[in-house]
């Protein structure tokens, strides 16, 4: 049943308390259960911005490029169902002035039809296309993968007929509980396979990297250098506000598309 809206204003209110929610998911008992209702079966993939990837080999012509956002457009053209969000739950809730609040969640799949249509509507593949470019415009972060808290929060399903395609900003992004959840929750939210981030010896250990620009807390100072920690998923945001160019993303071509839509594609139907 779709959600009414006075609820949806309700999680907006308790959004801000989401961290301490957060820490609820270590309980030994309530842990498990608040796991498996509101994350049970999840899988969701962060996907670099395109344009902090660097590939190693050279590529003949421009269109054999592998960017991250391929995949996006692999489940946009499959999907016979698509429903652009009228907002970003998170920067409402944040009252979020450093991106737009309007560019919300694209969700793919016969369960958007039960969304509540005064939250966002209907759209074309061609608008869906449309929409994750303006949030790539805009510096948002994608990621995709099924998602159950979404079939909750918007009262529709089953979480097997909705991909979510989050379009996120390290300031207010759900996300950034992971630090404070319990390890299987987290453990169900990674980087994109073959992705890899690394500091080089250019890094001069400003700090810019460690504030603020990391969704998950991965990247850390440590003496003359940053250092990027395994809780790392591979966003690419501390390469794009390193003012020394000092932290590489590089990418995998024969795994990372391939392999991110093999492990998505029999999480949801999209026919």
């Amino acid at each position: 049943m779709a959600r009414p809206l006075w609820l949806v204003e309700l999680i907006k209110k308790s959004f801000p308390r989401r961290f301490a929610v957060a820490q609820l998911t270590k309980a030994p008992v309530l842990g498990p259960w608040i796991e498996e209702w509101l994350f049970g079966g999840d899988d969701i993939i962060y996907l670099p911005r395109d344009r902090v990837i660097a590939i190693d080999e050279p590529l003949e012509p421009s269109a054999q490029t592998v960017l991250p956002s391929q995949v996006l457009a692999h489940f946009i053209d499959k999907a016979t169902h698509h429903w652009i969000m009228d907002f970003c739950l998170c920067r409402e809730s944040e009252h979020c002035t450093d991106y737009p609040r309007t560019l919300g969640c694209l969700f793919l799949g016969e369960a958007v039809s039960g969304i509540n249509p005064a939250l966002g509507r209907r759209v074309s593949k061609a608008e869906a296309h449309a929409h994750v470019q303006r949030c790539r415009d805009a510096g948002l972060v994608h990621l995709i993968g099924r998602n159950k808290l979404d079939s909750v929060w918007l009262g529709t399903g089953p979480k097997e007929r909705l991909l979510t395609i989050c379009n996120c900003c390290p300031c207010c992004c759900l996300w950034r509980v992971l630090p404070h959840v319990s390890t299987s929750i987290s453990n169900r939210v990674t980087r994109m396979p073959g992705v890899t981030v690394s500091v080089s010896d250019r890094c001069l250990a400003c700090g810019t990297c460690t504030q603020g620009a990391c969704f998950v807390e991965a990247i850390q100072l440590d003496g003359p250098q940053a250092v990027i920690g395994g809780a790392c998923r591979g966003c690419g945001q501390c390469v794009t506000v390193c003012p020394n160019d000092a932290i590489d993303l590089a990418i995998d071509m024969d795994r990372a598309i391939g392999s991110s839509i093999e492990r998505l594609s029999p999480l949801v139907d999209l026919s």
